[in-house]
């Protein structure tokens, strides 16, 4: 139990370091907005100076595919159109259960909007149990928790690609349906940055599929969408340090070392894209559409992903997307209303998202039941001494 005695002596100064950091900020934000107004009139010269030194950057700088000043109203959607969604969530393997797997949970949603369709909202489980599903891992140093993780995302984007499949059949069934206004959402980042530090082998299980599934939503014409709330990126002020350094060359290998966190250059820290975007935007417009420069991308083919930022009016989000939905203007266009009315009709957060992760949550109740279904089948195979560990059954009670 949390001693709120001794924390509060803790909390002492706290609202004068706060009302320091307010102030800091503030300052900082009045920084960014002037470089940006000056990187605006030689953007040109900037963007090839970085296609010529990514190579040699210390920071993840992206690249803007628009004027950096853009701000574009955003179209409201159509009347009828149909947003699918999926998110998982999972139960990790313990050594100290009664049986050593893990289990996935995809939350599902398919939600119609001016038809006379029911929605969609399940989830699909799947136990993993085998050795090859456990072990696999552990060729690559890869912990069967984090192992879990991964095949996760695999999951979600497996799910969502069949929704769109199953609905593209349907939607040829019923002769007054149309894909033409349906978008498909994930919760989070397109950019999965944990496949960088790992093998080869083990990013070819993780990645193609991945890819596959996108195909096949490109195939489709259905738009694809990542929504980071509360976007943590520098991506796009990163871009503005180009400007600020004070060398011919933005060589940060040769004239910082790499030491680009004390680097002149580095003149926003710790600001996020966040705060500066809701300075320069008005609710319902969108920024500039910019390709992110993570390494990781190079893997991603025809999938490189962009992104924008749009003021939802609760919050500015990030919105991500690969590069065939930001070539293509009215997949965008579809995109981002359809993403900016789901924002609107769950309150602040896209409803479809909300439902999704609803539907994939495992709660302390489920979790329990699953065991349980787990103990019986162990107990029908001829199983013996089944249950918990000591260390586990201790933990459930206490002597207070």
């Amino acid at each position: 139990m949390l001693d709120l005695i001794k924390l509060a002596r803790q909390m002492q100064g706290i609202g004068q370091h706060l009302t320091q950091e307010a102030a800091a900020t503030r300052q900082r934000l009045d920084l960014a907005q002037q470089l940006l107004a000056q990187a605006r009139q030689h953007q040109d010269d900037l963007v090839t100076q970085q296609q010529i030194w990514r190579d040699r950057l210390g920071f993840a700088a992206a690249a803007p595919l628009e004027p950096l000043d853009t701000q574009i109203d955003l179209t409201p959607a159509p009347p009828i159109h149909t947003v699918l969604a999926t998110d998982g969530s999972q139960i990790a393997p313990s050594h100290h259960e009664i049986a050593y797997c893990y289990l996935i949970n995809v939350g599902r949603i398919v939600l119609h909007y001016g038809q006379n369709r029911h929605p969609l909202l399940d989830n699909l489980p799947e136990v993993f149990y085998r050795p090859e599903d456990l072990y696999v891992s552990r060729q690559w140093g890869i912990r069967t928790e984090e192992w879990m993780g991964y095949r996760r995302t695999v999951s979600e984007a497996i799910v969502l690609s069949e929704l769109a499949t199953d609905f593209i059949t349907d939607s040829v069934a019923d002769s007054n349906s149309s894909t033409a206004s349906t978008l498909a959402m994930v919760d989070g980042s397109l950019i999965h940055w944990f496949l960088e530090p790992l093998p080869a082998d083990a990013r070819s299980c993780i990645l193609p599929p991945i890819l596959e599934a996108w195909d096949k939503l490109r195939a489709a014409r259905i738009p694809l969408v990542g929504y980071i709330s509360a976007a943590r990126s520098g991506e796009s002020l990163n871009f503005l340090r180009l400007h600020t350094c004070p060398f011919l060359a933005p060589d940060c290998m040769t004239h910082c070392q790499g030491q680009t966190e004390q680097a002149p250059c580095q003149v926003f820290a710790p600001l996020r894209d966040t705060a500066l975007w809701g300075l320069v935007l008005e609710p319902g417009q969108r920024g500039a559409i910019w390709r992110s420069s993570a390494k990781i991308l190079e893997a991603y083919g025809d999938h490189a992903i962009h992104f924008c930022y749009v003021h939802m009016g609760s919050e500015v989000a990030r919105v991500e997307f690969p590069a065939w939905v930001a070539e293509d203007r009215d997949l965008l266009e579809t995109a981002l209303s359809l993403t900016m009315t789901q924002v609107q009709k769950g309150y602040g957060y896209p409803v479809a998202l909300a439902e999704a992760h609803n539907q994939a949550v495992v709660r302390g109740g489920d979790r329990a039941r699953f065991f349980a279904l787990l103990e019986q089948q162990m107990i029908r195979a001829g199983l013996r001494n089944v249950g918990t560990s000591y260390k586990e059954a201790r933990k459930r009670g206490s002597i207070a």
